[in-house]
Order: C-alpha cells, then structure tokens, then sequence
C-alpha cells in the first residue's frame, strides 16, 4: 500500500486514477489544481501523479517548486508529445511521464513499476569511474560532492555504472530501470542521458559514452 497524490483540473481522470489505484490497495488524495495541494503533507507521499496543463501553476512549474521538498517519483500526465515538452518535464526533476489518453492497466503498471524501484534492497557502495555509487541511499557522489539526480537519472546511472564497459540499447535501459516496455516512452531515456551529463559535467566528470546506432555505455 502506497500513499499517492494525483493532481490534474480534470474531474474525470482524477476519478479514474482515485479508482484504478485503490483497488490495488494505494491511499490516493487528489486535487483539481496545484493551489489545493497541502504543502505540509507532501513528504508523506510515496508517489505524485501531475497532470502539465493546468490553469494558475502548471504541473511543470509546480514540480520544480516541490522537487527540493519530495523524495517520491514525480510522474507527469501529459498530452504533449513535443521534445521540448518532454525536456522541459524531465529537467524540471519528473521521473517519467505517462502519455493521455491512457488506459487503467497501463496506469496501474507504470505506478507499480515505480513503487518497486521504490523497495529494492540496495546494501553498498561502489565507485566507479570517479562515481561513488551509495546503492543503499541511492545517490551519487563525485569528490564528497552530492549530484542532484533525480531518481530516474540515478537509476540509469547506477544501471550503466554497474555493467561499465557493456553498451546498452535505449530500450534495455528503460526496461531495466523502469520495468515495462513501451517504444513510445523509450525517448525519455535520451532526455535523462541529457540531464545526467549536464550535473555530472558540472565537476568535468563525461562518463556515459554514446555508441551511436546501438546506445550507451558507462567508460
């Protein structure tokens, strides 16, 4: 059981979503615009659902403004397909995004998804390529210097960094980081490499390689 929070300005979608995800047992509070959103339980919740459109504070925005206060994957629902749009969502700190029209097996599987990467067990450490993996805390540290990852970022860091020097397809890192397989989403990946190179490059730290025409892999 999970406690989720779904905010969109459609009434209709919230109630699929409240729905869809109590049947499997989760607790889900929704709200119709970021306005509503109480602040002061944001920490209690292990997932966030945020629709980008929405009047007054767009979901864009609103994550941004929340992202230093939550610790929880940040999934966006999105009817834009733009990679600007897709850029803009991941660099403001979402984890993924799920594109409307989207059906209720498909809701449900992406959450679960998210909330096992959740649970996983990770006991220790590892440094790799001048990259301190801290696999129990899930973070990455160059020089004592804590990159600001989001989960997604770290997870196909840690995903990469742990088979360096084997090179893998878009569509292998997304179904090992993220569980499931969808071609439409594999795009994302490019935008989290992006993101990833742009903190690490901050400390003159290039350690994901582009084999163009198969993927990536971790010198």
């Amino acid at each position: 059981m999970a406690y989720i929070l779904a905010v969109d300005d459609d009434k209709a979608i919230l109630a699929l979503i409240r729905r869809a995800l109590e049947k499997d047992g989760h607790t889900v509070t929704v709200c119709e615009s970021a306005w509503e959103v109480n602040n002061s339980f944001l920490s209690r919740y292990d997932l966030i659902l945020l629709d980008i459109m929405m009047p007054g504070t767009d979901g864009i925005s609103f994550c941004r403004d929340i992202r230093g206060q939550v610790d929880c994957p940040v999934v966006f629902l999105t009817a834009k397909i733009d990679q600007s749009s897709i850029m803009n969502g991941l660099g403001s700190g979402a984890d993924d995004y799920i594109m409307k029209p989207f059906g209720i097996g498909e809701l449900r599987a992406r959450v679960q998804a998210h909330l096992r990467r959740e649970k996983r067990e990770k006991r220790n450490a590892v440094q790799i390529s001048g990259v301190l993996f801290d696999l129990a805390g899930k973070r990455a540290e160059i020089q004592g210097h804590l990159i600001p990852l989001t989960k997604s970022e770290y997870e196909i860091s840690e995903y990469l960094a742990l088979n360096h020097g084997q090179v893998s397809s878009k569509e292998q890192i997304f179904e090992k980081v993220f569980g499931y397989d969808r071609d439409s989403d594999v795009a994302a990946i490019t935008e989290h490499v992006k993101n990833i190179r742009a903190k690490f490059g901050e400390y003159k730290v290039n350690p994901i390689e582009t084999v163009w025409g198969i993927g990536y892999k971790w010198k």
